[in-house]
């Protein structure tokens, strides 16, 4: 059986979740604590030298890690990822997109005020990131107009990648109540069979 290492907060540990859930495959889940740095102990490190979560082992031993990279490997040959070599080259570009800009703003800010209640010396940074933050919400917004999903009408790994942050974004401070077409996804995808919310 597949074992998740994560943090239940998590965004990048939540697609994790997700992913096995809409899949129907069977796994444990082991908490790993990040503010109390059980990443840095030697017995994860032998696990994960990066120190990051989440990472999956399997039953063989293999450990995986970059949480793209993890569901990507859970979905193959799956309804999640698409059969056209172009629209799998899509479905990339927005997971790409997500982890190099959407995730260090959205989920950067998220920590800032959920994990570390608004220290006073990441305000400035906190501030910078609201601001980049819109534009990168305005940009998934549009993407969204006219399309059910993020590369058009298949449900894929892209969208559960940009939901996993997104849906929590107010908890970094960002309003998305004047997002209609991002809201709408965000339901749309609660309404995928199989679907887990992250404390579910």
């Amino acid at each position: 059986m597949i074992t998740v290492y994560g943090d239940e907060k998590s965004g990048n540990c939540y697609k994790i979740k997700l992913t096995l859930h809409l899949l129907n495959i069977e796994y444990q889940w082991q908490v790993v604590d990040l503010m109390k740095g059980e990443t840095r102990t030697s017995a994860f490190l032998a696990k994960s030298p990066q120190g990051k979560l989440p990472i999956i082992e399997l039953t063989d031993g293999g450990v995986l890690a970059e949480s793209n990279a993890i569901i990507g490997y859970l979905a193959s040959h799956s309804a999640l990822i698409p059969e056209d070599e172009f629209d799998k080259a899509l479905m990339y570009q927005w997971m790409f997109y997500e982890q190099y800009t959407h995730e260090p703003c959205i989920a950067v800010a998220r920590f800032i005020q959920l994990y570390q209640n608004m220290p006073v010396e990441r305000q400035a940074e906190y501030d910078a990131l609201h601001a980049k933050g819109e534009k990168i919400l305005s940009l998934l917004d549009q993407q969204l107009s006219g399309n059910s999903f993020i590369i058009g009408s298949q449900f894929t790994l892209a969208d559960i990648a940009l939901y996993a942050y997104t849906h929590v974004a107010d908890e970094g401070g960002f309003d998305l109540s004047h997002y209609d077409n991002i809201n709408n996804w965000l339901e749309r995808v609660t309404q995928q069979s199989g679907y887990v919310s992250m404390f579910g």
